[in-house]
């Protein structure tokens, strides 16, 4: 990393590690539910795994209102 133009560029860098461990049993079961986290209800399209091209030109030319797609094998 060329640090003394990330200097000039007043550019910072900050890390740190996610606390997963701890969360993993809290969040275990919310993912794994039949209606993960409530997303079933965010998609404005669900799609067989085979459609999964023909939706990603869809979604790229913004045509038919998608917005959130659900591909399901």
């Amino acid at each position: 990393m060329p640090l003394l133009t990330m200097f000039d560029k007043q550019l910072q860098l900050r890390m740190g590690q996610a606390n997963v461990k701890r969360w993993v049993d809290d969040i275990l079961p919310l993912l794994t539910d039949d209606d993960p986290l409530g997303v079933d209800g965010f998609a404005t399209h669900h799609l067989s795994l085979e459609e999964g091209p023909k939706a990603y030109a869809t979604f790229q030319a913004k045509e038919d209102n998608m917005i959130k797609t659900l591909l399901r094998p």
